[in-house]
């Protein structure tokens, strides 16, 4: 990697601002569902606590339309933290007000502060320079380590690098690495498994690896518009109208450089788009009047795995069937299981797929989970990211 990180620069004694990414999960009782995204900053909160940094935290979470709300605070994250770290965490009621600027200049080496949601200022998703530069005047030193929120071009992710020195902490570093290795030096036979509801958010993907892969294998809703493109009939399951030549353009470029690109031969179908639809095994390519596909089936699953056994390198994004509903649940978890049971070099990205993983306890069979969904995607796509790129370079 030619980006700087925090190794690389002295923190003992300085006040370090850490972008992290804690979007996550918060049930009814302000308890966090899933601490996944928590846990995997600790590494570069621990290293600079170590150092005798002042650890300065931000996130968003959720999407409060630059407004506060406390229903998006995260203040039961902090909580979390600290049970986690198993030290104090102080929480500031605001971003860049009084209370911010009191409790980071009060800050003694090796404390931890979190700030209140980013998002909560309307100026942090505009990029504004002067919300950035507020950001900036908190700190000595910016680390990004929120690979999830790389991709977009906001003041915390992307604008506070123009006031401050800005590197990359430990989570940064091992995704690029990681998602660097999966592509670039991919072992063959290189099996791509994407899955999730449109091929609009993935065709970059699969344009950058039908030239590097040597299966693909797509499962989700976004397999029915492939399906369609192939003349099968969907009943009410959801596919992109407007995306059928795309597919078909995929599907005859595959065919042309020796990429097997296989598709759901069955799927669970269900008479309505709910969590307890009467549902039933169908043919992909024949679904009834009245009912839509929900999940892959099992021959499409004995399809899937048959590939997946056979791989030295596994890129997964997106779940293979309405992963929200736990009756549905069921072809995702099977390729969970199937990929964790390789000893193929595997990464695994999106939200559901790696909820997948980590609830069947695989998390540490999988050679890397990637805490972006977007981010991962663009990445693998090879777009530059501005939360990246705005890194100095060594």
């Amino acid at each position: 990697m030619n980006k700087k990180t925090f190794k690389d620069i002295d923190v003992a004694g300085k006040r370090v601002f850490v972008r992290v990414d804690f979007n996550v999960p918060i049930d009814e009782n302000n308890k966090i569902a899933d601490d996944t995204r928590i846990k995997a900053a600790i590494p570069t909160i621990n290293y600079l606590v170590h150092q005798g940094a002042k650890v300065i935290l931000c996130s968003h979470l959720g999407r409060p339309d630059g407004m506060v709300n406390p229903k998006y605070s995260l203040a039961p994250v902090a909580k979390r933290l600290q049970e986690l770290l198993n030290r104090p965490v102080k929480m500031a009621t605001d971003t860049i007000g009084e209370s911010a600027k009191k409790l980071t200049s009060e800050m003694q080496d090796g404390d931890i502060v979190m700030l209140e949601n980013v998002r909560f200022y309307k100026e942090e998703e505009a990029n504004d320079d002067n919300f950035a530069k507020e950001l900036a005047s908190l700190a000595d030193v910016y680390v990004n380590d929120a690979f999830g929120t790389a991709h977009r071009a906001h003041a915390s992710t992307a604008g506070i690098a123009r006031h401050i020195p800005a590197v990359a902490g430990f989570l940064m570093c091992k995704e690029i690495v990681s998602l660097s290795k999966a592509v670039e030096d991919a072992e063959p036979p290189f099996v791509v498994i994407l899955g999730g509801a449109k091929i609009s958010d993935k065709i970059g993907v699969i344009a950058k690896l039908l030239a590097k892969a040597n299966v693909i294998l797509i499962g989700g809703a976004m397999a029915n518009t492939f399906i369609a493109a192939k003349g099968g009939k969907l009943s009410m399951s959801r596919y992109e109208k407007d995306k059928i030549d795309v597919a078909k353009q995929i599907m005859e470029e595959a065919e042309k450089l020796n990429v097997k690109l296989l598709l759901p031969v069955d799927v669970v179908v269900a008479n309505e788009f709910s969590p307890t639809a009467s549902s039933k095994v169908v043919d992909a390519y024949n679904i009834p009047d009245g009912y839509q596909g929900m999940d892959i089936g099992p021959k499409t699953r004995k399809l899937f795995k048959k590939e997946i056994k056979k791989a030295k390198t596994i890129v997964w994004n997106g779940p293979l069937g309405v992963y929200e509903f736990k009756k549905f649940q069921k072809g995702t978890k099977k390729i969970a299981k199937a990929v964790a049971k390789t000893d193929a070099m595997s990464v695994v990205g999106g939200g559901d797929s790696v909820a997948a993983i980590t609830e069947l306890g695989y998390a540490s069979k999988v050679t890397h989970l990637s805490t972006g969904g977007g981010a991962t995607l663009k990445f693998l796509e090879g777009s530059v990211l501005p939360g990246v790129e705005m890194l100095e370079d060594k």
